[in-house]
């Protein structure tokens, strides 16, 4: 067939010279070697496939081709990343569908993309298709371009002008107007697509709900000295390290049922009570902050809850987090104090209608059975939608989560 194909090519391009010298016999000639002398035939013959934007989710419906991680030319395997896609969520993967070589990208990083958009063209080749450029033609492009001599120094003196004027306005600028820092110190880059989302969703946040926050302090003594005294035998059985996390985690379950308005949510005119705990955990990573979903909490022991707090952890660090990762969520908690956070008043996230911000543990002087005593305390900052949840419930919620933190055995009498 290729020997076929490449005699019709020739004598589609010299029909007179083939004419002459009568039919031409192409059975010697490989596949390789003619395609050496025809390369429009050869490029006829590979077989080539197109890397396409993947599904993205029911809620996201474009991203933001954020980089490259190949080059043309170089040799992929099938489901291997080629690119990466920024979302409003995750960053996702563009994979080549089969093994073969990067022929060219069709697309360009920052551009705009949506599912089925075409990335890459993949040869399913064994080399890739290189043309090699002509350096005579580009040597002759650059001379001809180049300015003469003369015409150079002119475009060179052009700013000498310029600067001279700048100094000479400059002096003239009253003492009175101030001085900005020139525009060559500062450094202008497009805002991340993550970024840019969690700009929007905060601000729609404050100004959606009627947000208010209160305080309490927590003695964390009991829940430290539990974990010290048990953190060995956990990792024994449950194959993962005992944290606090844990057990603000099963706090909070608690204090949701016995508050059932802090899970529930506003919906045009209705309130939706949830019979279902999903608590979202606030992680942060080096792209932005992302609040995977821990899920069904409440039906979780504290080696669950710990496995997967470990697990969505990992998967935020390494950028892998799915779009369902990341859905749904009824409460959310949020860990400022291992940055150091003494106290602050979180952002509620939407469509939720709490956040629980938890701090760092510092020793201070309390009063205990009459005594000033050093003790290791956290500030608790509870922030809720006072459209819903009255001042009464939020207290209540709040001191319900402070309760069980000083004395985990409440958990297991349920009191």
């Amino acid at each position: 067939m290729a020997s076929r194909l490449a005699s019709r090519l020739l004598l589609r391009r010299c029909p007179t010279a083939c004419a002459s010298y009568g039919v031409i016999d192409m059975s010697g000639i490989s596949a390789l070697s003619y395609s050496k002398v025809f390369p429009d035939a050869h490029s006829q013959l590979v077989d080539f496939v197109e890397a396409v934007v993947p599904f993205m989710g029911e809620s996201i419906t474009d991203g933001t081709l954020a980089i490259f991680l190949k080059k043309p030319g170089d040799r992929v395997e099938a489901d291997e990343p080629i690119a990466q896609i920024e979302t409003d969520k995750v960053t996702m993967d563009v994979a080549s569908p089969e093994a073969g070589i990067i022929e060219k990208f069709v697309a360009s990083e920052g551009d705009t993309v949506t599912p089925g958009v075409k990335v890459a063209i993949i040869s399913k080749s064994l080399a890739p298709n290189k043309t090699h450029p002509q350096p005579s033609e580009d040597t002759s492009q650059k001379q001809s371009s180049a300015p003469p001599p003369a015409e150079k120094n002119k475009v060179e003196a052009k700013p000498q002008k310029v600067e001279s004027s700048i100094t000479h306005a400059s002096k003239q600028t009253s003492s009175s107007e101030p001085q900005l820092p020139p525009k060559e110190r500062e450094r202008r880059v497009p805002m991340a697509r993550l970024r840019k989302r969690i700009a929007n969703r905060l601000k729609d946040s404050q100004n959606t709900f009627a947000m208010l926050t209160t305080f309490n302090e927590v003695d964390m003594t009991n829940l430290m000295k539990l974990r010290s005294d048990y953190k060995d035998q956990f990792v024994e059985k449950h194959g993962v390290k005992l944290g606090l996390m844990s057990c603000f985690v099963k706090a909070a379950v608690s204090a949701l049922q016995n508050q059932p308005v802090v899970n529930a949510v506003i919906d045009g005119d209705d309130i939706i009570y949830r019979e279902y705990i999903d608590i979202s955990v606030a992680v942060g990573t080096s792209k932005g902050l992302v609040v995977p979903v821990i899920r069904d909490t409440d039906r979780m022991n504290f080696a669950d809850i710990e496995k997967g707090i470990n697990n969505l952890a990992k998967k935020a660090t390494e950028g892998a987090l799915s779009i369902d990762d990341m859905a749904g969520g009824t409460f959310t908690i949020s860990n400022g104090g291992v940055y150091g956070s003494l106290i602050s008043t979180p952002i509620i996230n939407p469509p939720q209608s709490s956040i629980l911000g938890m701090h760092s543990i510092v020793q201070r002087p309390v009063v205990v059975n009459g005594s000033i005593l050093a003790r290791p305390m956290m500030y608790l900052a509870l922030t809720y939608d006072h459209r819903l949840i009255d001042g009464r419930e939020a207290v209540l919620f709040l001191r319900r989560i402070k309760d069980v933190v000083e004395d985990p055995r409440r958990l297991l009498l349920d009191i």
